[in-house]
């Protein structure tokens, strides 16, 4: 008796775009705070959708890559989604001068992370992918050294760090927009590279 394979997950959606669309537009205003061009007491306006979109929606979009059985996605939305949670926690909880470091080297842990999954997103032949963990690296490491030497956002190697999380921002809604596009249009639309 021969089995019939399985394609798992082929009754899901693909979760991606939801995934890189939380994860663009929550960082999107976060970056606007980091990189000075809107007051760091409005980093508040950032909490609600820290949780909802860029921890809640991301954490989901990486379950249901589980279910269709991608190991990346799965490992990056849901890895992303609980800095988000993490993220909106800490906030919540408050950060006094000396928790800046602290903060400082939970972006630098995170740097890390973010660098071992761009190598993983090489073996993927998607470009723009690549571009989106590529700023995303750079996004975190400057933040963090930018903690551990700015004033306050908005300065720095923070304000440098905001912008790079803009372009990550942008990098992340078009990679999201271009599988959304080609599943609308039922072909590619953005070109993104991949193979």
């Amino acid at each position: 008796m021969t089995e019939t394979p399985v394609n798992r997950g082929a009754h899901l959606a693909d979760p991606g775009p939801l995934g890189l669309a939380g994860f663009a537009l929550t960082t999107f205003l976060l970056s606007c705070v980091n990189s000075g061009l809107v007051k760091d007491t409005e980093v508040a306006a950032v909490l609600g959708l820290a949780f909802a979109y860029g921890g809640l929606a991301q954490l989901l979009a990486g379950m249901w890559e589980f279910a269709k059985g991608n190991t990346f996605g799965a490992t990056a939305f849901s890895s992303y989604g609980a800095f988000w949670l993490s993220f909106w926690w800490m906030a919540e909880h408050g950060e006094d001068k000396a928790a800046g470091h602290g903060v400082a080297l939970y972006l630098f842990c995170w740097g890390i992370f973010t660098a071992y999954m761009f190598v993983a997103s090489l073996g993927l032949g998607n470009p723009a992918l690549m571009v989106v963990f590529a700023l995303l690296t750079l996004t975190f490491l400057l933040l963090a050294f930018g903690g551990w030497n700015d004033a306050a956002p908005g300065s720095g190697l923070t304000a440098v760090g905001g912008w790079f999380g803009l372009a990550t921002a942008v990098a992340a809604w078009y990679t999201s927009l271009a599988g959304v596009a080609a599943f609308t249009f039922k072909r590619p639309i953005f070109p993104t590279g991949a193979k």
